[in-house]
């Protein structure tokens, strides 16, 4: 691939872009682990990388874990990694509330359990996690009952999403002044086999259709995500790396903070899929080529090892 982007990290290039960086970003899967397997080599290298001195930490647009049920499956497989190193967009929409939104009532929140258990981590009540079924007449709806204290509609990966909760949405968002905040726009769930799942990207659009009004989305690639790691470790954006299988998150998060750019080819994305990116012209598009890429992680094994 010709230009002075996307060139495969090996040999001679590994150690100096290693000795330039004093941070490291990870995506989870598709670069650490698949499902419940971490891709092999993967707990060497971070383990190695903490050994050398470099910070780590592991940023992911799932919010269906809190950053505690991450680090016991980071433990769990092999990885030296605390609580405090997780950034999932859990926690970070949490954090959004609190400290940028400076959030001053209740979420109406379309998500997991884990994202419950992030909000009320710092001191946000929420309302809405698990089933909403159907009741009374489709001319009864507009006039659901709410929450007076609700300011805010928080939208991630809820596997109980229903009209009811569409619409549930879409009467607090009506209300002047209520905030609306989506995790992430991945439209789908990769999963093993080449196979896939709909993703919180499809969720979110429908609210917002719904509601005709557009979230603030907090996960990658989206600044917010790195910022909530800079602002917590005094981060330095020329001295990080980020580490991802996706062009369009991963990537284009990087390139959104300035950071340098590794893509692994364990994920989703291609070498392909970037030099399409690259020969596009198209500015946005240049967002999402990488500046390196690897087969897999495990190809700086020997630059740490030596």
């Amino acid at each position: 691939m010709s230009g002075s982007k996307c060139r495969r990290l090996s040999g001679a290039l590994v150690r100096p872009l290693l000795d330039s960086v004093d941070c490291v970003l990870f995506d989870c899967d598709g670069v650490i682990w698949r499902g419940d397997q971490a891709i092999p080599g993967a707990p060497q290298v971070i383990n190695l990388l903490k050994e050398s001195g470099k910070k780590v930490f592991f940023v992911t647009n799932n919010s269906t874990k809190t950053r505690k049920m991450y680090a016991d499956k980071l433990a769990a497989l092999g990885f030296h990694a605390s609580e405090e190193e997780v950034f999932g967009t859990a926690y970070c929409s949490a954090m959004y509330l609190k400290t940028v939104c400076r959030l001053d009532g209740k979420v109406y929140l379309i998500g997991s359990p884990a994202m419950r258990q992030e909000l009320e981590a710092v001191g946000i009540q929420q309302t809405g996690v698990g089933p909403d079924p159907v009741s009374g007449k489709q001319s009864d709806w507009a006039n659901v009952a709410l929450d007076p204290e609700v300011k805010a509609v928080l939208v991630g990966f809820d596997e109980h999403f229903s009209y009811m909760k569409l619409n549930r949405a879409l009467q607090y968002l009506s209300q002047q002044g209520c905030l609306f905040v989506g995790t992430n726009r991945d439209s789908r769930l990769p999963l093993e086999g080449g196979k896939a799942v709909p993703g919180t990207g499809c969720l979110l659009q429908a609210v917002e259709t719904a509601a005709q009004c557009q979230a603030q989305t907090v996960g990658k690639p989206n600044r917010f995500m790195y910022d909530c790691v800079a602002s917590q470790f005094g981060l330095s954006r020329d001295r990080c790396l980020m580490v991802g299988d996706r062009l369009d998150t991963d990537i284009m998060l990087g390139s959104n903070c300035g950071l340098k750019t590794l893509l692994t080819l364990t994920g989703v994305s291609t070498v392909a899929d970037a030099e399409a990116h690259q020969q596009s012209g198209c500015a946005e598009r240049q967002g999402m080529v990488p500046d390196y890429y690897v087969e897999s992680i495990a190809d700086l094994l020997p630059a740490l090892q030596g």
